[in-house]
């Protein structure tokens, strides 16, 4: 029996608040961190985070806190689950507040920092120092881990003892949870496949069929491939779970924020239109625009990517965006 530490998620969206509940039913002490004190306050009275996790109720042991401070205090694991736009300046709260020392930071945030072009990873050394890190990734959509469907997901840590204590304290019945020293590809692979889902819901808003959703995933599993080979990740990586898996689900669930935002797109509706009527962060959108600027900085043809890139911040034609891709100059596979 392992020691059980105190835990923070910080960030009250759907994914953390499924993790703390997870984690709260395996006995730990859980404390949820949002930003915004109104809507933790009507979270905390209600017991239901009804914008990010309708129908799902929160165990009265998890502590929900506006008081960033209070939720870190002697936490031995701490999950960021904030958007990653938002990650830095969460960071820097946490640099100035303290935290303990020894503690497991967790990103299950997929995304890449617009400007910098920097992974979760990256940003949280470049914030926090050599702090203990995992990447917590995986096809893991949030209400379906929250009622209990068998899911998979992936613990990345340089540090091995960091990645199989994350594996310890993560994994249930129904949450199965491997290990992996590719920090890079399982990030790139989380957070590059919502792009691949936006143009995968483009496509069906276009009313486009099953082949042309087949052929978007299979070539942009190969330019994901790609980039992260060129920054540094293991090729076999995006053959799996945090690769493939992921891909796979966020391409055709109903529940993936970014092909929603595809399908709508592909319906004829502009990127503003689409993100007034979401509450919820789709990460494919300004990963978009940080992959399209990676892509040019290691030289890597990207061309569902650039499409994708500018049909959200060009105002390019979905069906022109699908014309020049299978106009493309042959080649070989």
């Amino acid at each position: 029996m392992i020691n059980k530490p105190d835990i923070a998620v910080i960030g009250d969206g759907g994914w953390g608040t499924t993790l703390a509940i997870l984690l709260s039913h395996k006995g730990y002490k859980v404390a949820i961190w949002g930003a915004f004190g109104d809507y933790v306050a009507r979270v905390n009275r209600t017991r239901i985070n009804k914008r990010f996790l309708p129908g799902i109720k929160i165990p009265k042991a998890i502590e929900i806190t506006h008081d960033l401070g209070a939720a870190l205090k002697n936490k031995g694991l701490i999950v960021l689950a904030a958007p990653s736009q938002y990650l830095r300046s969460v960071l820097k709260k946490i640099k100035r507040l303290g935290y303990p020392r020894q503690a497991i930071f967790v990103s299950v945030t997929k995304g890449i920092e617009i400007g910098s072009g920097k992974t979760m990873a990256q940003l949280i050394h470049e914030e926090l120092g050599r702090v203990k890190f995992v990447a917590l990734s995986g096809p893991t959509i949030a209400h379906e881990v929250a009622v209990g469907v068998p899911t998979v997901a992936v613990a990345a840590s340089g540090d091995g003892a960091a990645a199989v204590r994350a594996q310890d304290i993560f994994m249930s019945e129904r949450f199965r949870v491997y290990t992996n020293r590719d920090v890079m590809g399982v990030e790139l692979g989380g957070s590059l496949k919502n792009i691949i889902a936006i143009a995968c819901g483009i496509s069906d808003g276009l009313g486009f069929g099953t082949n042309t959703k087949a052929a978007i995933l299979s070539r942009g599993l190969a330019e994901i491939s790609r980039l992260g080979v060129a920054m540094g990740a293991h090729a076999h990586t995006f053959s799996g779970i945090s690769g493939l898996g992921d891909l796979v689900t966020t391409c055709f669930s109903s529940y993936s924020r970014n092909r929603f935002v595809g399908v709508e797109i592909g319906k004829g509706k502009t990127l503003k239109q689409v993100q007034a009527r979401m509450q919820m962060v789709a990460e494919g959108v300004p990963t978009a625009k940080s992959a399209y600027a990676l892509s040019r900085k290691y030289k890597v043809d990207m061309p569902i990517t650039r499409e994708i890139y500018f049909v959200l911040y060009k105002n390019k034609s979905p069906l022109q965006a699908f014309k020049d891709l299978m106009g493309r100059k042959k080649k070989e596979e």
